[in-house]
């Protein structure tokens, strides 16, 4: 692990890490061997020729940026269901920071001297939606993996904001245990006043890749700063923040719905709330619309702020969907 530590007398301090080796082959796994196929037969993304670029994540003021640039070359093969082969290429000239994962040119197609046949198409359609796919999940794993040796301010913030919390919530748990344990059967949770609100909030982004962005657990650990633990389907438990918060998915209709039981870890004993996620397609953005329900009352403002600072404000730092500036 490189530390540099520098004193907080010196604003232009900036840490940098190169990229660039563990990006080639990161990028190299992620789109040799991808496939589909379809009644015409299937293909495959069978040799990945070229992975020409850089990559670097600077460290300014605890803030982390990420450069990357990538220029990439592949070949696909295709068999159609007789057997018949077909071979051709992929090109991705602009994977870099500055372009949304949206705009990124996938450019298929088949070698001169192959004859035209439909499963071109599905390279150009389902193959390039995957390839797409893993270029995206690229930026996550650049995010989690490679940053994990770096040292996040934000981390040692989260750790004290933690501190304070757990030691409150021993007092809490004592505190309401004792007042009403003995009403109450085992496991129910404890009956206590509680409250629900709701927020809406805007990301620059489809409401499939935000969706994703919840269910994904490189994508959780990437905007969370922390390890987490993500089981991304109905029934499917996570925990993140470490362990500060915890619940599990209950109802889950793609890029549009995600229900879950959601707790912090202090909350009294087996006490959940619900939270409704909906995602609204506003053309160029999403309208992200968080329910809650069941939250104790006491602890309104915290969940409205947790939501706000982990979830929100990390999410669009981390994956650039916020607000342009132009």
């Amino acid at each position: 692990m490189h530390q540099r530590v520098a004193g907080s007398n010196h604003s232009t301090h900036r840490t940098e890490r190169d990229a660039t080796n563990w990006s080639s082959d990161k990028l190299k796994s992620l789109i040799l061997g991808i496939s589909v196929e379809n009644d015409e037969g299937s293909c495959e993304v069978t040799e990945v020729s070229k992975v020409e670029g850089e990559a670097s994540i600077n460290n300014r003021k605890g803030k982390l940026i990420f450069f990357y640039e990538w220029n990439l070359k592949a070949t696909w093969t295709g068999t159609s269901k007789a057997g018949i082969k077909y071979k051709g290429s992929i090109e991705v000239p602009n994977l870099s920071d500055e372009n949304d994962m949206e705009d990124l040119d996938i450019s298929v197609s088949l070698n001169k001297d192959e004859p035209e046949t439909p499963l071109t198409t599905l390279m150009r359609t389902k193959g390039a939606e995957k390839i797409r796919e893993a270029l995206g999940s690229y930026v996550g794993f650049l995010k989690t993996e490679f940053t994990q040796g770096m040292i996040l301010p934000t981390a040692n913030g989260v750790a004290k904001l933690q501190s304070t919390s757990q030691s409150k919530a021993k007092q809490d748990k004592s505190h309401i245990s004792s007042s009403s344990s003995t009403s109450v059967p085992v496991n129910t949770g404890v009956k206590i006043p509680t409250c629900k609100f709701s927020m809406r909030e805007k990301f620059l982004t489809s409401p499939a890749d935000l969706y994703r962005v919840f269910l994904n657990q490189e994508m959780v650990q990437a905007f969370t700063h922390a390890p987490a633990t993500v089981d991304g389907e109905r029934g499917g438990k996570f925990r993140l923040l470490d362990g500060n918060v915890f619940g599990e998915f209950t109802e889950l209709i793609p890029d549009e719905k995600i229900v879950m039981k959601w707790r912090y870890n202090n909350w009294p004993c087996e006490h959940y709330s619900t939270i409704t996620l909906t995602f609204f397609d506003r053309s160029s953005e999403t309208e992200l619309k968080v329910e809650c329900r069941g939250v104790p009352d006491n602890e309104e403002e915290r969940t409205k702020e947790g939501w706000k600072r982990y979830y929100f404000e990390a999410i669009k730092q981390t994956f650039g969907y916020g607000a342009r500036l132009y």
